[in-house]
């Protein structure tokens, strides 16, 4: 009788080993968070590289990239993903908690694309319109070549990367206080899908269901589309890079994580997702 305990008891403990070995944490941890331009292709990237790593164990959340690098400088992220380069004050921060700058990675290169609703007779614009609409000096669509309607304006929260972007290279100034700001790219879609007046701005990937705008460098200047070819010739006059930013240049899984993304793999889940690489 004792014996037959004592082997069913050997039972339960393998039994116990076996289950704890199924469930046991992955030996090395990355946490991702910011840029919610990113946050999609982020999500990807970690989710191919962990069927092939299984030891890695890769947590991405958005967020905007104002929340991303606040993550960075607290020490909550290890990988802050950032539609903007980061501020000099940002840097400051980070040096003066742990002594460094910081790593930037540029990990790939966006578009930021004008959303139309499908019915606008507008199909192009320039910056200098642009700049007037989020400004809120052009108010009527009819002032640009389009049906006479008041126009409405969608963008993103003051912690976003691309919000930041635009005002510095479109906009160049203040935006218009009747802009309404939401919480993410898919919200400024959706917004503009329901909203036969509205216009809108985000990243390329996230262009579905909408009508997108050709954007023009000035008057006697031909419009593009963000494209990968206009994107590579920078054609499209708003173009940027994405970036990835690190406490400390990477070791181990990081680097190898970062080594990865940067690959002709990792490259080529960027175009597949609708962003353009970086080389």
């Amino acid at each position: 009788m004792k014996s037959i305990n004592s082997i069913k008891l050997a039972v339960i403990v393998v039994l116990l080993g076996l289950i704890g070995f199924a469930f046991a944490p992955a030996a090395d941890k990355i946490v991702v968070k910011g840029s919610d331009t990113l946050v999609i292709l982020a999500q990807k990237w970690a989710e191919v590289y962990m069927k092939s790593n299984s030891n890695v164990a890769i947590q991405v959340t958005g967020g905007g990239s104002g929340v991303g690098i606040s993550a960075l400088i607290n020490g909550a992220t290890d990988i802050c993903n950032s539609s903007r380069k980061m501020k000099n004050t940002e840097k400051e921060k980070l040096k003066a908690r742990y002594n460094t700058l910081g790593v930037e990675v540029a990990c790939a290169k966006d578009g930021i694309t004008v959303y139309l609703h499908p019915t606008n007779k507008v199909k192009e614009l320039s910056i200098k319109q642009l700049s007037g609409i989020f400004k809120g000096e052009i108010k009527n669509w009819k002032e640009v070549g389009g049906a006479d309607a008041e126009i409405k304006l969608y963008g993103r929260e003051n912690s976003s990367g691309t919000y930041v972007f635009f005002q510095e290279n479109v906009v160049k100034g203040d935006y218009a206080p009747s802009c309404q700001t939401l919480p993410g790219t898919a919200a400024v879609v959706n917004a503009v899908k329901k909203d036969p007046n509205a216009i809108g701005y985000g990243g390329a990937a996230y262009a579905e269901g909408i009508e997108i705008c050709k954007v023009k460098k000035d008057d006697n200047s031909p419009a593009y589309l963000a494209t990968a070819e206009t994107i590579k010739t920078g054609e499209y006059p708003i173009t940027r890079y994405l970036y990835m930013y690190l406490r400390n240049k990477p070791t181990g899984a990081l680097k190898s994580y970062i080594d990865w993304i940067l690959s002709p793999e990792g490259q080529k889940l960027v175009v597949e997702m609708g962003y353009f690489p970086v080389k």
